[in-house]
């Protein structure tokens, strides 16, 4: 019983791994313009180690700089209430996980 509950533990984070490989790697990034509004209007938990905080970031591609992130590993203090990551703090609500840009801009306001 044990071995096949490890096989299938084994399984599922082998293919949650590729989905995360696939999801980083076709997104192109997002633009300039919409990271800076995204940014703007908007904060990001993550913490280090985190596989979904890094696909989260990869979706912006070379423009993640414009985006107000906080990294719970390292700044603790400004993370009480946050339970999960990555989180996203926009208009007063969290949404937790992974969210698509165009999500984002829904809920930023920033078409």
């Amino acid at each position: 019983m044990k071995k096949k509950s490890w096989i299938t533990l084994a399984v599922i984070g082998i293919v949650i791994l590729i989905a995360v490989i696939i999801l980083t790697r076709s997104h192109p990034g997002t633009s300039e313009e919409i990271a800076k509004c995204i940014g703007k209007h908007s904060e990001l938990y993550i913490q280090l180690g985190c596989s979904a905080c890094q696909a989260q970031e990869n979706m912006f591609g070379k423009n993640t700089k414009y985006l107000t992130i906080i990294d719970c590993w390292f700044e603790r203090e400004k993370c009480s209430g946050i339970e999960y990551t990555p989180t996203w703090i926009i208009k007063g609500e969290k949404y937790t996980g992974v969210q698509s840009i165009e999500t984002l801009q829904n809920l930023t306001g920033c078409k």
